[in-house]
């Protein structure tokens, strides 16, 4: 097998080599500047394979030993160090903008500087191990369907874990078994105290006891397996860079959620929130009359229960438009109306910097960046979330 010497991390999360036959590699479990000896191949196609690296030289000065044995599977970033975490996620930050035409400067990234234990949500497969006849907590392995029994987790709350072991255990004494179960989703607030369970194979998701949090002073409650972010320290931070863009009296928000964004960033305006969930919108509509309450305003803030891009006509000139899409981003004809009407403000946080960059091209015509930032939600995985503020240009 070929020595492969790494070129560098592209977005993704994957690092990058050149096989001899000139076919580009990405592989799992290795650094720029290192060489790998020995790989097993997840998938192949015509231009490009993907790949595990087993055994690796010439090691980076970045490496350091992961927590986790099943980390590939979790958070393959355990490898590295944070610093240079840090700064890789920055490197491909830009990047991801480059791709889509538009360049921006290095930017910050904020973090909290919490590592490991910081999810407050995580969901686990079920695993029957034969050789001990004993029900194990899993997770899938990376870009396949295989589920890799796992003895120990250092990416949610040790409350979670802890909770995780002991419905495990339940299950082995009564001698249940694991194909019965679609899987374990558990949920952690930041006081510590965790709701959640197993979710049965062919049956409706039980009710399980909502979980109440602070969020920048204010409460909310919300569901276990519901939407909900899931570092509350580090979203905190977000929202706060987030607040200083807010101007204007009117505040629509996009693909709210449960409205933890605009009832934080926006109290005292006139806001619409506009989410599709039903579920979601159920939590939205009572965070709303919350505030309500709180502030003596019978109209606002407004729950709309909608696709965000079926009530484009909520997109006026001389209001702040804050979205937070999923994965997939922005719809086309919703950045049409925002270019038609030309609302002064952008406040756009993604989960998926590609898409994001995307949709900022599509927006350049008529805005200009002003500010734009990382937040690192997920420490040790691939994923960040970031910020772009986006302002009318007039001489555009």
């Amino acid at each position: 097998m070929e020595e492969i010497r790494i070129e560098r991390l592209i977005p993704g999360g994957q690092a990058l080599a050149t096989l001899s036959s000139g076919k580009k590699a990405m592989f799992w479990g290795a650094l720029p500047g290192e060489v790998v000896k020995k790989y097993r191949v997840m998938r192949e196609k015509a231009h490009f394979v993907e790949a595990v690296a087993e055994e690796v030289d010439n090691l980076s000065e970045h490496r350091v030993a992961p927590r986790d044995e099943i980390y590939l599977a979790t958070s393959p970033w355990q490898i590295m160090d944070f610093d240079y975490e840090m700064k890789q996620k920055a490197e491909l930050l830009v990047e991801s903008f480059r791709q889509a035409g538009v360049v921006v400067p290095l930017p910050l990234i904020e973090t909290d500087g919490q590592e490991y234990f910081y999810r407050n949500k995580m969901e686990y497969s079920l695993y029957f191990n034969k050789e001990l006849e004993r029900i194990q907590l899993a997770f899938h392995g990376r870009g396949s369907h295989r589920k890799i029994p796992v003895m120990q987790s250092s990416l949610e709350r040790r409350e979670i874990w802890a909770q995780a072991e002991a419905v495990v255990g339940e299950l082995n004494e009564r001698g249940e078994e694991a194909r019965k179960y679609q899987s374990l989703v558990l949920r952690c607030n930041q006081r510590g105290e965790v709701s959640g369970g197993l979710l049965e194979k062919g049956k409706p998701h039980p009710v399980f006891e909502q979980l109440e949090d602070e969020i920048m002073g204010r409460k909310y409650t919300y569901s276990p397996n519901g939407f909900f972010q899931v570092n509350l320290p580090v979203y905190e931070m977000a929202l706060a860079e987030m607040a200083k863009w807010v101007r204007t009296e009117k505040v629509l928000d996009l693909y709210a959620g449960v409205g933890t964004i605009s009832l934080s960033v926006a109290r005292g305006r006139q806001v619409r929130l506009v989410e599709c969930n039903k579920a979601a919108y159920r939590e939205l509509e009572r965070n709303c009359q919350v505030q309500r309450g709180l502030g003596g305003d019978l109209q606002f803030p407004q729950a709309v229960l909608a696709k965000s891009e079926e009530v484009l006509e909520l997109i006026e000139p001389g209001v702040t438009v804050i979205v937070d899409p999923p994965r997939a981003g922005c719809e086309r004809r919703l950045l049409e109306r925002i270019l038609e009407v030309e609302p002064e403000v952008v406040i756009y946080l993604s989960c998926n910097p590609a898409t994001q960059a995307r949709d900022v091209a599509r927006l350049q015509s008529k805005y200009i960046i002003s500010d734009i930032k990382g937040f690192n939600f997920f420490p040790k995985t691939t994923h960040l979330e970031s910020l772009v503020v986006l302002n009318i240009s007039r001489g555009k």
